[in-house]
């Protein structure tokens, strides 16, 4: 990847902040190759601040870093996006985005999926999702099976309520064997969008 930072007579591109998980848009600003070669080295998102003219990494003094998940660059080779986890509000107001948009995930699923990998990857004794992965891949499997069985059963019968729930409890401990099978939702749906008919 090689920003070409010589269309602009100040060598400065802009970059798009998106947040990794909602996809929101975060904020707009500018680097230059320095900023650049840092935002990569440092794993933060550094911008070429033209008030200070200088080199400013997001959060150097808020605290409210955004740390980078990748970089893609344009087909002019002259804008950079930049997909990122931020570390708390965005704007200097203190709202979530310079947008003022909330940064709500749209897609639940894909959030409460970063909940589970949290739960697997830093354990609390109190959790009940950190337990199962404690348990082993057998346990989550045979939880999974349950919850199917149990979610059949509900279909049969006609209490949404009960079967809506019973639903849940299957989606969500098929989540965990997901994790425990280093596997994600985008990997689903990738194989899924592999069988697409439309396409064919």
């Amino acid at each position: 990847m090689t920003p070409n930072f010589n269309k602009s007579d100040n060598g400065l591109i802009p970059v798009i902040v998106q947040d990794n998980l909602t996809n929101v848009v975060l904020m707009l600003g500018y680097m230059n190759a320095e900023a650049f070669e840092k935002t990569k080295k440092e794993n933060r998102v550094t911008f070429f601040s033209r008030s200070k003219n200088r080199l400013w990494t997001k959060g150097e003094e808020s605290k409210n870093f955004l740390t980078v998940n990748s970089i893609l660059l344009d087909c002019d080779d002259d804008t950079l996006l930049i997909k990122a986890t931020p570390q708390g509000p965005v704007c200097h107001t203190g709202n979530d985005t310079c947008f003022k948009e909330n940064n709500n995930s749209e897609n639940f699923l894909f959030e409460l999926e970063s909940i589970i990998n949290e739960r697997k990857n830093n354990p609390s004794d109190t959790s009940y999702t950190s337990s199962l992965f404690k348990k082993g891949i057998n346990k989550i499997a045979q939880k999974v099976g349950e919850e199917a069985v149990e979610l059949v059963i509900e279909a049969k019968d006609d209490n949404r309520s009960l079967f809506l729930n019973e639903a849940s409890d299957l989606l969500y401990h098929y989540l965990i064997l997901l994790q425990a099978k280093d596997a994600s939702l985008k990997d689903i749906i990738t194989v899924l969008k592999g069988r697409d008919k439309r396409k064919n």
